[in-house]
């Protein structure tokens, strides 16, 4: 794969520029996923072993975890934000939930919340067990503008594909097709015929697998706690090739993983290292403080890509699949200021597993990112609240404190 070399300005809180680092455009190296990382890690802060973030104490103003030895480490988290995600999942009861808010300009982490109502607890955000469902249209989506030349306005008739798609489905056929729909409007309403027929058309499977290993399927995330590598299997059969472009099966993913996949679009395409740790204490002694640059993974996309994508998932909460848990019945946002969000949601079932996945993943404000959010739920039949509608109301804590 061709690789370049771009320099990008990395702001800072401020928003300043405060450095230049070089950017490698490339896909994970599926069997050595950390060589190309291992080169450009920074130096090695103190040791975290035992680290628990399933083990968080929320303080007014900031949230710590114990580590061994007696040390305390402050996280990046913002704890009006950590609680309103807690608060959230605890009420509903949810079977499982895991939310990860990052931000776009930095990297760290303002919300880390993984919630297991019964049974063993684990830290939800690092498993990669869940289906990545249609929240891979955002990498479908991403190849059919880079490979496929497409952009946001490309329009595909359609029939059929709602819950499935037949082989029939996916030939065109102008005396039955009976919707036409643009690529974004497809997008947001999470149209699996449309990417499925388009994806046929003008990508193969190799470009998909470039995509998806772009975006850092196949590899854990670069992080302080160990992740599960998000799966990716793109089959050469023509309909199942469709199948997965849409988002059937195949391809999973970990909320984690999923954060920093909408953190990339909204970076304009470049994946930067998410960050939890802001200092380590040992009683009232400061051991160790976070005080390098953001640091730069990868450029997964060109930013004419991820300008063309935003503009495909700013449709999902406007007008699309999570336009009801983002407005009330009168359409009023229940985000408190007036703002464009971006966002692609989830839907699949594992039936004989009795388990139910909603995603939601996306970016606010739309067109000047300030953080990047993924949400995940797994229900029962009997469900309370889904990914997209917890994603609303911890961006609406978020949004609140500004």
């Amino acid at each position: 794969m061709q690789q370049w070399r771009r320099w990008l300005g990395i702001g800072v809180a401020a928003g300043l520029i405060a450095a230049l680092v070089p950017i490698v455009r490339g896909k994970v190296d599926v069997k050595n996923p950390l060589r190309k990382l291992a080169a450009q890690a920074p130096p090695k802060a103190p040791s975290l072993e035992g680290l628990d973030l399933t083990r968080l104490t929320l303080k007014p103003r900031r949230v710590i975890t114990p580590l061994p030895g007696g040390r305390t480490a402050e996280l990046t988290l913002d704890p009006v934000v950590q609680r309103a995600a807690k608060a959230q999942m605890k009420r509903y009861r949810v079977p499982e939930a895991g939310v990860v808010v990052m931000d776009v300009r930095t990297g760290n982490l303002l919300a880390y919340a993984s919630h297991v109502h019964k049974g063993k607890k684990f830290d939800v955000n690092v498993r990669a067990e869940p289906p990545a469902a249609s929240v891979f249209k955002v990498v479908t989506g991403s190849a059919l503008v880079e490979f496929g030349g497409l952009n946001h306005k490309t329009e595909q008739c359609y029939r059929g594909g709602r819950s499935g798609i037949t082989a029939a489905e996916l030939k065109d056929n102008p005396k039955r097709d009976k919707w036409c729909a643009s690529l974004a409007s497809a997008m947001g309403r999470s149209l699996n015929v449309v990417f499925g027929r388009l994806a046929q058309k003008h990508i193969t499977p190799e470009n998909l697998r470039e995509m998806g290993g772009a975006f850092g399927f196949g590899a854990p995330v670069p992080f302080v706690a160990k992740n599960e590598a998000p799966k990716i299997e793109i089959p050469d059969e023509p309909v199942e090739f469709a199948r997965t472009a849409a988002g059937f099966w195949h391809t999973s993913l970990s909320p984690l993983a999923a954060a920093v996949l909408a953190q990339t679009v909204a970076n304009k395409g470049v994946a930067l290292r998410p960050r939890i740790i802001r200092s380590i204490y040992k009683g009232n002694d400061k051991l160790w403080e976070e005080t390098r640059k953001p640091q730069v993974l990868r450029r997964a996309i060109k930013p004419e890509t991820a300008e063309e994508v935003r503009r495909m998932m700013v449709q999902t909460v406007a007008n699309g699949s999570a336009y009801k848990s983002f407005h009330d019945k009168r359409g009023r946002p229940y985000v408190g200021r007036p703002m464009q969000i971006a966002g692609k949601t989830g839907t699949l079932t594992r039936h004989k597993a009795n388990r139910h996945y909603t995603w939601f993943i996306g970016f606010a404000p739309a067109d000047k990112p300030e953080v990047a959010i993924a949400a995940l739920v797994v229900n029962t039949p009997l469900w309370h609240i889904k990914g997209p509608q917890l994603a609303a109301q911890v961006l609406k804590a978020y949004f609140a404190t500004k």
